[in-house]
C-alpha cells in the first residue's frame, strides 16, 4: 500500500510541476490579448489564430528554407508582429468609434478568414516540426524538454515585455493611454501610433508562442481552437486588460487541466477548467483579483 501511495505521490507532483510549464505559456498568451484590449480596448478573437499563423511560418522556414530553429523563431515572431500591425489597420483602426459587439464581429470574422485561408493554402494535413527533444528524468519523473524550453521562453518574454513597460518612454506612454485614454489624447499624444505599436508588441508575443507551441503540438488550420477559447476564459477570469490577473488564472487554469488529465483524460482537465471558470463568473464576476466593493 506504502508503494502504491508513494508512485501516486510521483504522478501528481509531476502533474502539478506540468501544469505550472503549461500556465507559462498560457500566460504569455493573455499577456498579449490583455495588452491589446487594456489599450487599445478591443478583444480580438483571432487572437489564437495568429498562433496558427506563425506555427506555419515556422514549420516552413525549418522544413522548405532549412533554416535552423534559432533563426526562424525571429523571423516568425516579426512575421506575426507585421500581422498584428496590419490586422489593426486595416480591421480595427476603423472600428475604433464602433460599439463593441462590431469589434467582435470583426475579428471573429479574421478569424474565419485565417483558418479557411490556412485550409485552402496548407490543406487540413497535420504536419510536425520534426525536431525531437529528449525527456529529462527527475525523481522518477519523465519532463519534456520542449516544455521546459517553452516555459524559459514565455517567462523570459514577460519579463522582457515588463522591462519595456517600465524602464522605456513608449512603454510608460502605453501604460498612461491604457490609464486614460482621453486625456492623453489631449496632452498631444499620437494614440493610433500608440495602438500600431501595441498591436504590433501583441502579435509579436504571440510569434513567441507560436514558436513554443509548435515543438510540442502538430500543425493544422484549426490547432489555435485548442487555445483561442482557453486564453479568453483566461483574461476574463483574470479580468480583462489587467495583466497580474491574467498571470494567476493562467496558472489556477493550467493545473485544473494538468489535474484533471491525472485522474482521467486530458479532455476532462479542460472540462473542469471551464467548469471552474462558470463557478468563478457567480462568485467573482470582476475577476480573480477584482477588489469587492
Amino acid at each position: 500500500m506504502t508503494g502504491f501511495f508513494d508512485i501516486f505521490d510521483i504522478y501528481l507532483l509531476e502533474a502539478v510541476v506540468n501544469g505550472i510549464l503549461l500556465g507559462g505559456v498560457l500566460a504569455l498568451l493573455a499577456l498579449g490579448l490583455n495588452l491589446i484590449f487594456g489599450v487599445i480596448d478591443v478583444t480580438w478573437i483571432c487572437y489564437a489564430e495568429l498562433v496558427m499563423i506563425g506555427m506555419y511560418g515556422m514549420y516552413y522556414l525549418v522544413q522548405y528554407f532549412g533554416l535552423p530553429y534559432y533563426a526562424a523563431a525571429p523571423l516568425t515572431i516579426l512575421l506575426v508582429a507585421a500581422l498584428g500591425a496590419l490586422l489593426h489597420l486595416l480591421v480595427i483602426a476603423p472600428l475604433l468609434s464602433a460599439p463593441p459587439i462590431n469589434q467582435l464581429l470583426a475579428t471573429g470574422g479574421v478569424l474565419f478568414v485565417l483558418q479557411s485561408f490556412a485550409t485552402v493554402a496548407f490543406g487540413i494535413d497535420f504536419r510536425n516540426l520534426g525536431i525531437r527533444l529528449p525527456v529529462l528524468q527527475f525523481m522518477d519523473m519523465h519532463l519534456s524538454y520542449a516544455r521546459l524550453l517553452s516555459f524559459a521562453a514565455a517567462l523570459i518574454g514577460m519579463v522582457l515585455v515588463f522591462l519595456f513597460m517600465k524602464r522605456t518612454f513608449l512603454g510608460t506612454a502605453i501604460r498612461a493611454i491604457s490609464q486614460d485614454r482621453q486625456i492623453m489624447a489631449l496632452m498631444g499624444v499620437d494614440t493610433r501610433r500608440i495602438y500600431l505599436i501595441t498591436s504590433a508588441i501583441g502579435g509579436g508575443l504571440a510569434g513567441l508562442a507560436s514558436c513554443l507551441l509548435v515543438l510540442q503540438y502538430d500543425v493544422h488550420p484549426f490547432v489555435g481552437l485548442s487555445f483561442g477559447p482557453i486564453t479568453f476564459l483566461i483574461c476574463v477570469l483574470g479580468g480583462l486588460g489587467n495583466f497580474v490577473g491574467g498571470f494567476v488564472a493562467a496558472f489556477v487554469f493550467a493545473e485544473i487541466i494538468s489535474l484533471g488529465g491525472l485522474f482521467s483524460d486530458l479532455e476532462w482537465g479542460y472540462v473542469l477548467a471551464f467548469a471552474f471558470f462558470i463557478v468563478m463568473m457567480f462568485i467573482r464576476p470582476a475577476g480573480l483579483l477584482a477588489r469587492r466593493s
